[in-house]
């Protein structure tokens, strides 16, 4: 899959301007570089990512003026019978985040990869829970990953995760980039309930996902090394 063939096709229908096309064709390299340096930091393959030709905020209901800025999504799909997670990467990422920002974010939703891979290895995932509160929802998504100094062996990705993940990811200088040089220009947006990044699958659909016994090893092994991080934290 070229991870760039919805921006092309975008481009190619004059809804992305040429200017904002090749800023995101020129700092693409930074998403590839944070994706090989996240393989080489946790001997795990990156997922399918490609990048999404709109800004992507979240509201949890249409008639609030709360909302989030969902930079980057892990979403799980049955393509033909089989399972895939895909990383969906927004545009005004790639072209307006510092590099530690971007390499942050994809590390961040890497670890939510190997949650979901987690739950369905063990089956769990049947249903997740969900909050209508972007902030509740933020609180359960930290509370619930792998501990990233056992998943990533990089120490400078290790600093950017904890700068930019203390308390769910904020960015007020990128946000007010995206805000100025993306939405106010009416660049392409999309607008998704907080209930659109839960996954749901039937128990006959996560039968049919096949596992690499190696890689629910290595799951299996981050998952008890994390959870004894946890454990010396509460006690």
């Amino acid at each position: 899959m070229d991870p760039l063939v919805r921006l092309k096709e975008a481009h190619d229908k004059k809804i992305i301007p040429d200017d904002v096309y090749d800023l995101i064709i020129e700092r693409f390299p930074i998403t590839v570089a944070g994706i090989n340096r996240i393989e080489k930091a946790s001997g795990i393959k990156f997922p399918t990512a490609y990048v999404e030709p709109s800004l992507v905020i979240s509201s949890p209901n249409p008639n609030s003026y709360e909302f989030g800025i969902l930079f980057a999504r892990t979403i799980p799909i049955m393509f033909e019978e089989k399972f895939q997670v895909v990383i969906q990467i927004s545009a005004p990422l790639v072209a307006y985040g510092l590099k530690g920002t971007i390499h942050a974010i994809l590390a961040h939703e890497f670890l939510h990869f190997l949650e979901l891979m987690r739950k369905i290895s063990k089956m769990e995932l049947l249903s997740d829970e969900i909050s209508g509160n972007l902030f509740e929802n933020v609180y359960s998504d930290e509370t619930r990953l792998f501990e990233p100094r056992v998943v990533f062996k990089d120490r400078t990705l290790l600093n950017h995760i904890t700068k930019k993940f203390p308390a769910g990811f904020r960015d007020f200088k990128l946000e007010d980039k995206v805000i100025k040089f993306w939405a106010d220009r009416n660049l392409p947006k999309s607008n998704i309930s907080l209930d659109t990044n839960t996954v749901k699958l039937s128990v006959e659909s996560l039968s049919k996902i096949k596992l690499v016994p190696a890689f629910i090893s290595k799951i299996e092994q981050l998952e008890e090394k994390s959870s004894k991080i946890h454990k010396k934290r509460l006690y």
